[in-house]
């Protein structure tokens, strides 16, 4: 035998055990009162009682095995005629059952009263009514599941089209960064390659150099994006976003441009989990764009320091003369706070004794 007889439920197998105990028990004493107890009577109470202990799994042997009774097996026959219908519904096994149980009613040999009125009585009490009982609980229990997977059909359908809205989104907000953001950048970066070609000095060649690179670096980030934009399921495609051993490399355009960088780096550069060393490159690139466009040709500091638990990114430079004339989005300092905040770390922007400082401090580890 299994649990699964019992709808894998340890309580109604306690209930089963309980129940088949005290209507064996019952009728044991009612046999007692009115006949002999002898050693077959003890035996076929207990087949009786076996059959009803698994009557869930095979009501169809609990009914075959109400005649065995000792007694006038109305007990049995009602919980048989109630186990069929509730477990089977409108099915051939209670047809059989009612056919059944109602035969065992009328031609069981007993003393009780005869007549036709009595014996549609008892079939009407012991066999219809808890049969039209048990196909209402079947009926319900039935209804009941069809609405359960009513709400989970509905779950995932809202789900889905929720998902299909994202993808929608997505896609238009990457038509609109190809259309505008990557058509300014791509002018910028053959307009500054003309200029390379054709500057009048060393100098101008240069710039022009530094911006067509810049620009050309920026257009392979924002195809990467707009991949990761169209791309139905994220995390698959092959972009690799920077981590902690690029800020180098970053820190080298920045100071191509013409900014003044002092960088302070553990070597070898610490090993610390993608999310925070993503985090950690976004405060420095967030952190040197805003020194350029705000205060230009001032000495911006990045020291990045890790412990056993935390890596520390501080970022400062000091007030600048004359802020250049770029425009922001107004988003910057939002941005590095929600990537912090993603990584699990926590992050403090300001000014201190003239001295614009950022400081962001990251969990070396993957929060689990």
């Amino acid at each position: 035998m299994r649990l699964a007889w019992w709808d894998g439920k340890r309580r109604i197998l306690a209930f089963d055990i309980l129940f088949t105990l005290l209507v064996a028990s019952g009728l044991v004493l009612e046999i007692a009162k009115n006949a002999e107890l002898r050693w077959f009577t003890f035996l076929l109470v207990g087949v009786q009682a076996a059959a009803m202990l698994v009557r869930r799994r095979f009501p169809l042997l609990f009914v075959a095995l109400t005649p065995v009774a000792q007694w006038w097996p109305s007990v049995q026959v009602t919980i048989a005629s109630y186990t069929v219908a509730s477990r089977k519904g409108l099915h051939w096994h209670t047809a059989v059952s009612f056919v059944f149980g109602s035969a065992v009613i009328l031609f069981y040999p007993t003393d009780r009263e005869v007549g036709v009125g009595a014996d549609i009585g008892y079939v009407v009490f012991f066999v219809l009514v808890p049969m039209l009982l048990g196909l209402w609980v079947y009926q319900r229990r039935a209804l009941l599941v069809a609405l359960r997977e009513r709400a989970e059909q509905a779950e995932r359908e809202r789900d889905l089209r929720s998902e299909r809205v994202v993808v929608a989104e997505r896609r238009r907000i990457a038509r609109e960064m190809h259309d505008v953001v990557a058509h300014r950048v791509s002018a910028i970066a053959l307009q500054s390659g003309a200029l390379t070609m054709t500057a009048p000095d060393k100098q101008t060649e240069e710039v022009a150099e530094v911006i067509r690179k810049t620009s050309t670096a920026a257009l392979t980030e924002l195809r990467e994006i707009l991949q990761v934009l169209r791309d139905e399921l994220p995390g698959e495609p092959g972009h690799v976003a920077p981590a902690l051993d690029a800020v180098p490399v970053l820190v080298a355009d920045a100071v191509d441009t013409g900014l003044k960088v002092n960088l302070m780096l553990p070597d070898p550069v610490p090993e610390v989990s993608p999310a925070t060393g993503r985090a950690a490159y976004r405060v420095v690139q967030e952190s040197l764009t805003n020194a350029t466009k705000h205060a230009p040709g001032v000495v911006v500091t990045v020291i990045i320091t890790v412990g056993k638990e935390n890596l520390t990114v501080e970022v400062s430079n000091p007030r600048g003369v004359q802020p250049s004339e770029v425009p922001g989005s107004g988003y910057g300092l939002l941005g590095m706070q929600e990537r912090v905040s993603l990584a699990g770390g926590t992050l403090q922007t300001g000014w201190d004794d003239g001295v614009f400082r950022v400081q962001a401090n990251l969990p070396t580890k993957a929060a689990e």
